[in-house]
């Protein structure tokens, strides 16, 4: 007879059922096991750690056996060594269902309703059960393909008991593993903790001194989901103000987490102890990074930084430094939200709906327009050194802000500016009445505005269409940059509590455009 329980893999982000199909057969030549199904290298070095498992925790093994084990569907290739403990728990129930002789300290009841189950763990040699990557998304698999109980490791139980429909349950060892599928009333399910919204990591904007230019570009940028490009010399702050942006963004949805949740969990990043993210990411890559590094890849297509901040913030620091090759590859994704990554083992999309913070030096040394230092850069250099960043990057920005340096007397004074939970209130006021605004549509913020929604939701007097004429052609921006300051223009009349951009909203919004103008000057 054959035994088959059933398992799970993730492709990209997504998990897919896998059925483990177990024949063994005792013979008096040579035994052997084989692994079928497109396995990669650690399911194939599965075996090693199945038979030691089985060995070291008092399982029957007969004489010599002939093992094939096929992992269905044959043609998608399985990954890690999750399928470990279905193997071993399969390969044990073929034994004892095709060998009568064995003796009787080692016979053990069949368990019943194996169809039911999803198993997935990874075995050590003595049989502990760890845990494995990208469970939350094979928990959904396992439930979307109508499988009413959950194995896992007692490691990856708060990450996999957060997905409804599907009961779990934790084990420790091997021999716990077979008792639970024996007398599963025996034990109890394992109940994840809700959690809390969280807000930061213990920053606040009441830390800041003064800096109130810059720290209402980044509320209107909470507010409306904006990409941002801070510009200033060393110590102004740019770093201070990033790092304390997601402290004002809105909770995630449920959607949201489990969607951010997944990509973590692929990449084994997920906390410890949660099942799902409840603080939206903040990744801030060095500027070394590679191409895959930042969009995704490999030999194993995996998560970028850019996926990993889905619906958070993705901060690169210094930017001019990056290499310019990887700069330009984000040009496509903050347009989309989603990024295609093609290899010859196939093609994976992963979602990446982030806001793009950036900070910059004015100049190579970074101290031009300091009035505390002298800078000694030729215009020869500091043109070199900005155009390392395009202009339709640039474009891709919906401010672009001076951030001045801070007065000794200010340093020695105390922070005067609001705390981020006021700042948090506003911002969340805007998205609401954003979210009342879009509810029929797919629209998320007004950063998501299209072309066609930005003329419906946002109409201009014939007076506003004028002066934004007059800002687009004096500050020599872009069509692309005209309905960016539309944009804004929308989120500060939400935060403003106005029914439509008024004149000075308007004004407002050009105001952070208007330091563009001189980046592209040299």
């Amino acid at each position: 007879m054959i035994s088959r329980l059933y398992s799970a893999s993730v492709l990209g982000i997504d998990g897919f059922e896998v059925s483990v199909e177990i024949d063994a057969r005792q013979v008096k030549d040579t035994g052997r096991i084989t692994v079928v199904g497109l396995p990669d290298a650690a399911v194939k070095e599965s075996i090693q750690r199945v038979t030691s498992a089985l060995s070291n925790s008092n399982f029957y093994r007969p004489g010599e056996m002939v093992v094939t084990v096929n992992l269905a569907p044959a043609d998608v290739r399985k990954q890690g060594p999750g399928f470990d403990l279905p193997i071993a728990l399969g390969l044990e129930v073929a034994i004892q269902q095709n060998h009568e002789d064995i003796p009787k300290l080692h016979r053990r009841s069949i368990p019943c309703g194996l169809e039911d189950w999803c198993i997935v763990g990874e075995l050590a040699l003595d049989g502990q059960v760890r845990g494995v990557r990208g469970i939350l998304p094979q928990a959904v698999a396992a439930r979307d393909a109508g499988r009413k109980y959950l194995m896992v490791s007692r490691e990856n139980a708060d990450e996999a008991a957060v997905v409804n429909g599907i009961t779990v349950y934790a084990v420790e060892t091997l021999s716990e593993a077979w008792a639970v599928l024996a007398d599963r009333a025996a034990f109890t399910p394992y109940q994840a903790d809700a959690g809390v919204a969280e807000w930061g990591s213990g920053v606040d904007f009441d830390e800041i001194k003064g800096q109130s230019y810059a720290r209402r570009a980044m509320e209107i940028a909470a507010a409306g989901g904006h990409n941002i490009l801070l510009s200033g010399s060393p110590g102004s702050g740019k770093s201070m103000l990033a790092s304390r942006l997601p402290t004002i963004l809105p909770p995630l949805t449920h959607e949201e987490a489990l969607t951010t949740s997944k990509i973590h969990s692929v990449c084994g990043l997920l906390p410890g102890g949660r099942g799902l993210l409840r603080a939206r990411p903040y990744r801030a890559p060095h500027h070394t990074i590679s191409d895959v590094g930042l969009m995704g890849g490999g030999s194993n297509i995996t998560p970028g930084e850019i996926s990993l901040a889905h619906n958070g913030v993705l901060f690169l620091d210094e930017l001019p430094e990056f290499n310019r090759r990887t700069l330009e590859t984000l040009r496509q994704p903050l347009e989309s939200g989603s990024v295609t990554i093609s290899r010859a083992a196939g093609s994976m999309d992963f979602p990446c709906d982030f806001m793009l913070v950036a900070a910059m030096n004015p100049c190579p040394c970074g101290y031009l327009g300091d009035p505390r230092h002298h800078c000694k850069c030729s215009p020869a250099e500091i043109a070199r050194y900005r155009r390392k960043i395009s202009g339709p990057l640039l474009d891709r920005f919906d401010m672009v802000i001076d951030v001045p340096p801070v007065s000794p007397t200010s340093l020695l004074s105390q922070p005067d500016g609001e705390s981020s939970a006021a700042m948090r209130e506003r911002v969340l006021a805007a998205r609401y009445r954003q979210q009342i605004r879009y509810a029929d549509t797919n629209i998320t913020c007004n950063a998501r505005l299209s072309g066609k929604a930005l003329r419906k939701y946002c109409p201009l007097t014939t007076q506003q269409q004028e002066l934004l004429l007059l800002a687009v052609e004096q500050l020599g921006l872009s069509a692309r940059a005209f309905d960016r300051i539309l944009r804004v223009a929308r989120t500060i009349a939400d935060l403003a509590n106005h029914d439509l951009p008024t004149d000075d909203d308007i004004y407002e919004a050009i105001q952070f455009r208007q330091f563009e103008s001189s980046l592209r000057a040299l």
